[in-house]
């Protein structure tokens, strides 16, 4: 592989343990990677307050951040509020989808993303499961502004169910990714980790084939394929494998350090 300069790393089930745990290995090797010149930038579905949180728990203080599934870009700065300022961020009406989702799944927990802030949700969501603060509020009052992020929770259902609903209904003028749960994040049509990834390499002077990506769920598919390297973990799903240019080993076995470590030679 050329000389990578631009790392993009998703969090959750790539960097950090499903118990929420980054090893000591991982951390080192993008300790690193930046000590080396390598732009390394956390590409997440995670909301931006968050994955700044875990970019400065690495050891981030300067650089780039994509969250809400690259609806929202942000520049880590030490002297900013929160250690980041918003640079980018791509909204859609949440209406359309929401109202269709509802009348499919009555019982379902809305979260419309809070920029900053956490969620707007119309119940609380079982802990643990969304960052920041949760401002419970009417679902019709959910709809009235433009949002960067929808997520949509159905604690007694399943992803496949989620797929099922997508097939059957459609959405559009959205983007969606189902999660490990039955869990489906909407966000704004043609958006992506990749389309933010894309921007920040651009403002980087980064060559395409300087890119590499790690990652392992369906909404890191757009993101290994626009990496000149997109590297699966072991325990991905077959379509996010299928995506990859290659496979490593799985979040247990902290495949994502052999990536790096690689990156460095």
């Amino acid at each position: 592989m050329s000389r990578t300069r631009l790392v993009a790393l998703d969090v959750d089930g790539t960097l950090m343990s499903y118990d929420g745990v980054i090893s000591a290995d991982v951390r080192a090797a993008v300790a690193d990677l930046v000590a080396a010149g390598v732009h390394v930038v956390l590409a997440t579905g995670r909301s931006i307050h968050s994955a700044t949180e875990v970019a400065q728990d690495l050891g981030l203080t300067e650089g780039w951040v994509v969250g809400s599934n690259g609806a929202v870009t942000a520049r880590l700065d030490p002297s900013a509020d929160g250690g980041y300022d918003v640079v980018h961020a791509v909204t859609f009406d949440p209406a359309p989808a929401l109202r269709t989702i509802a009348l499919e799944i009555p019982d379902v927990l809305f979260a419309v993303e809070d920029l900053r802030v956490g969620f707007r949700v119309s119940r609380p969501f079982p802990d643990g499961e969304l960052t920041g603060e949760q401002r419970v509020e009417p679902f019709e009052q959910l709809l009235a502004t433009p949002a960067t992020r929808v997520v949509i929770r159905n604690p007694g259902g399943t992803p496949e169910e989620f797929h099922e609903l997508v097939e059957r209904v459609g959405l559009h003028q959205v983007s969606y990714a189902v999660g490990w749960s039955a869990w489906l994040d909407l966000t704004p049509a043609g958006v992506s980790k990749a389309s933010a990834l894309e921007e920040v390499r651009r403002e980087l002077g980064v060559e395409p084939f300087e890119t590499l990506a790690v990652g392992d769920g369906e909404n890191d598919v757009e993101m290994l394929r626009w990496a000149a390297c997109g590297v699966a973990m072991g325990h991905a799903l077959e379509r996010v494998r299928l995506a990859a240019d290659e496979v490593t080993g799985t979040i247990d076995d902290d495949g994502a350090v052999a990536v790096l470590r690689r990156a460095l030679a």
